[in-house]
């Protein structure tokens, strides 16, 4: 029996047997309920779910909304105009860590069900469509109303359990949730535009502003960003490439090119200097995330791969290049006008295999994003820079 199967025998039997101490009973949602959301994914993902979070607080105006997110997205929601609170946890399996030792995903289960159990929460909405820790945490804290996907790791935990369309982009999937819980409570799921949001800071905005001009960069002048970095080394383009790209972009554009990444990134982002010709601004580790978000909302155009900081300049409002391969972009591209955001993928037929997990040995055999030509991805630069 392998360790999934195991898992799943061993979660069904412990609802089974854990359901007579487990129980509160479920009553009319109050005028002013008290709703969780969990989602401990990271940048992109967490972007996805801000639509769901804007019709959620539309529905429920005196609601007391808080959203359960890893220390690795705080920058993402903490200034979101819907939330009321932020609960910061490092989420078993999603710190991009090693595991402490297999029991500890479970110590700390237990230690935030004992956390969340005296706030009485009344709703609780599990966003990601597999997370199972999350689906039980809920489970242990006594929450009466309990929404998520029909996972069988998931579903002995929750009240009510919506299939999952896997074909459905992920800001659908949240809203499939949120619009559920809305209905459940009586209510009807308020129209909207359903764009990502993201609020940069007046103080983030300036500092970008200053920083552009320490930098040689008029008021007027135009700016290209490009961003090599992605969290998977399966996601990367060649750093050769993007040199030619941005140096094409510089000679037709006459735009300062500006590369950016986190502070894990640096290294990448001079080696795309090293094989430039043109002289770009390097402003990898040198922004916050909002920061980077303002300097996003500066640019004409945004280029990099499958990553959390594109879906931030999408959020933005910037036109965007999005260098895809293993992951499906049908779930989880950009979501925005298609006019404005452009996905790439090679001719390989694998594509998309969902996988990220190659071990460095493996990724020669995977050249799915490395393969996409810089010609293709001058020609959709070029479409965007000419309609902006």
């Amino acid at each position: 029996m392998n360790v999934s199967r195991q898992r799943l025998t061993l979660l069904r039997a412990f609802a089974t047997l854990s359901a007579p101490f487990h129980l509160r009973r479920q009553t009319a949602l109050p005028a002013a309920p008290r709703i969780l959301l969990i989602r401990p994914d990271h940048i992109g993902d967490l972007l996805f779910a801000t639509p769901a979070l804007r019709v959620l607080r539309k529905a429920f105006p005196n609601a007391h909304l808080a959203c359960m997110i890893g220390p690795w997205g705080k920058a993402v929601l903490e200034s979101n105009p819907h939330l009321d609170e932020i609960i910061v946890c490092g989420f078993p399996a999603f710190s991009r860590k090693p595991k402490a030792s297999l029991l500890a995903p479970y110590r700390t289960l237990q230690q935030w069900a004992a956390e969340l159990r005296p706030r009485r929460f009344d709703m609780a909405i599990v966003l990601r469509f597999d997370h199972w820790w999350g689906a039980l945490l809920t489970y242990l804290a006594g929450i009466p109303r309990r929404l998520g996907y029909a996972i069988p790791e998931c579903q002995p935990f929750l009240t009510q359990a919506l299939p999952y369309v896997s074909e459905r982009h992920e800001v659908r999937q949240n809203l499939t949730l949120v619009q559920q819980a809305i209905q459940e409570a009586g209510g009807q799921a308020p129209g909207d535009s359903l764009r990502l949001e993201f609020t940069v800071t007046e103080q983030d905005a300036k500092s970008v502003a200053q920083y552009l001009a320490e930098h040689g960069v008029g008021v007027d002048e135009h700016v290209g960003v490009i961003h090599p970095g992605a969290g998977a080394p399966v996601k990367r383009w060649r750093p050769e490439a993007f040199a030619q790209v941005a140096d094409a972009l510089f000679e037709r554009w006459h735009a300062h090119i500006i590369v950016t990444g986190g502070r894990n990134e640096i290294d990448l982002a001079w080696a795309v200097y090293a094989r430039m010709r043109s002289d770009p601004i390097i402003a990898a580790g040198d922004t916050t995330l909002s920061q980077l978000a303002a300097l996003f909302q500066r640019s004409r155009l945004v280029l990099g791969p499958d990553c959390g900081p594109l879906h931030l300049a999408v959020a933005m409002g910037t036109p965007t290049v999005h260098l895809y391969g293993p992951v499906d972009a049908q779930e989880f591209g950009p979501w925005g006008e298609p006019k404005k955001h452009v996905v790439l993928t090679s001719d390989r037929d694998c594509i998309p295999c969902n996988r990220l997990d190659y071990s460095p040995q493996e990724l020669p055999d995977h050249p799915c994003v490395r393969e996409i030509t810089t010609e293709a991805v001058l020609e959709a630069a070029h479409r965007l820079l000419a309609k902006t």
